[in-house]
């Protein structure tokens, strides 16, 4: 069954803990974002800033030039899950092994106009693999449902792994999302700018 998980995509420490307040109150399963200037034209929350809220699964999503850099942050975080973009830079398949030898699981997400095939070996490895398909370091946006079709291709690779989606997800999409195969629905703008977030919540796992 597809879970829906709210992202938080915030620039400030005070914001971050406004945005996981609200989440944490009706979810089970949050999204992160972390982002730097370079990969994405907006700077989000450092990872220095980020703690994972208790009781909660916490997937973290790496918007970073170089992810290698802070790898054992991130392991220090202790997260569910933290997703590379295949697009980044260093040696990710080394850093999706030390993931998993830690216990931790490995994802790569992979950008609209990036190819499966291009990241064919990586996605080989991997736990999850996370369509992108909206803006990067921002909510809100269309979702490109062209994108759905990366997801047979994905499965061909890698039978068992968990696949999820990022971007313009809505209670006009979300049914045909799943149907396309989508374990992970996340969602950010839905939910944090609907007059009452746990109504929005509560409504795309309705569809679903």
């Amino acid at each position: 069954m597809a879970v829906i998980v709210p992202t938080v995509t915030v620039e400030t420490p005070q914001e971050y803990e406004a945005q996981l307040g609200v989440v944490s109150e009706f979810a089970s399963r949050i999204h992160i974002d972390v982002a730097d200037d370079e990969f994405t034209p907006r700077k989000l929350l450092s990872l220095s800033q980020v703690y994972l809220p208790q009781g909660k699964t916490s997937d973290i999503h790496v918007m970073l030039a170089q992810p290698g850099l802070q790898l054992m942050t991130l392991i220090s975080l202790r997260p569910n899950l933290v997703i590379f973009h295949a697009e980044s830079e260093g040696n990710l398949l080394a850093c999706v092994q030390e993931l998993q030898h830690a216990g931790i699981k490995a994802g790569l997400a992979l950008l609209p106009d990036t190819t499966v095939e291009s990241a064919a070996e990586l996605l080989l490895h991997v736990d999850h693999a996370l369509i992108f398909a909206g803006h990067l370091g921002y909510q809100d946006g269309q979702a490109d449902m062209s994108q759905t079709k990366k997801i047979a291709a994905i499965r061909a690779l890698n039978p068992t792994i968990e696949i999820g989606w990022d971007g313009g997800v809505s209670d006009e999409n979300v049914t045909s999302l799943v149907a396309a195969g989508v374990d992970v629905v996340n969602s950010g703008g839905f939910i944090h700018h609907a007059p009452d977030p746990a109504k929005a919540f509560q409504t795309l796992k309705s569809l679903v």
